[in-house]
């Protein structure tokens, strides 16, 4: 197993595998100062190196590189997150601990369910999303492509979230948003 990025989101993947009892090779970063992190060694191109799981926490790099690199895609699963035998998770999505994947969820590829967040029945998460710790995603919802739910927000059931949106920590999405929109507060109003 290998890790595409050497920053602090790459040692949580780290002691997921760990506990899953997988080994990590080694990590792959562009910063050429970069030569170890956690133990392991930090090389410095990804050409042949799979599987593979990109290790950063910003929802269009992690585009950016599945597209350059393309090859294998590994996921990692904390021992202690729940995950729904009817759920589906995507190539080279990460969750966490204590994260809870409910029935029938559908999380796409690069994902990342942080620490406790819980992503509810039937809920739909695109490709390339970050669902924050402690974010809660009630049933039946819909979050585009790119879309960044902060920390402890809250999203009512049926709520549809467009495509490379921001949802700021501690927010409450009671309605439909639209591509490309910053929400915060309570509820969540529109900011940009």
């Amino acid at each position: 197993m290998y890790l595409y990025g050497a920053g602090g989101h790459a040692k949580v993947i780290i002691d997921i595998l760990r506990a899953e009892g997988k080994s990590v090779e080694a990590l792959v970063d562009d910063n050429p100062d970069l030569t170890e992190l956690y133990g392991l060694e930090v090389v410095h191109e990804s050409k042949g190196l799979s599987p593979l799981i990109i290790s950063i926490g910003n929802n269009a790099v992690r585009k950016k590189i599945a597209k350059k690199t393309g090859g294998a895609f590994a996921c990692a699963v904390h021992p202690r997150a729940t995950v729904s035998p009817s759920a589906v998770i995507g190539e080279g999505s990460v969750v966490m601990a204590g994260a809870s994947i409910n029935a029938e969820a559908a999380i796409g590829r690069h994902c990342i369910i942080n620490t406790n967040a819980s992503v509810d029945h039937e809920c739909l998460i695109g490709d390339y999303v970050h669902i924050s710790p402690n974010a809660a995603l009630c049933g039946n919802v819909e979050v585009g492509e790119g879309t960044h739910i902060g920390a402890g927000a809250t999203v009512i059931p049926g709520v549809r979230i467009g495509r490379w949106c921001t949802i700021g920590a501690g927010a409450t999405v009671v309605k439909d948003l639209p591509d490309g929109v910053t929400a915060v507060g309570t509820p969540a109003r529109i900011i940009g």
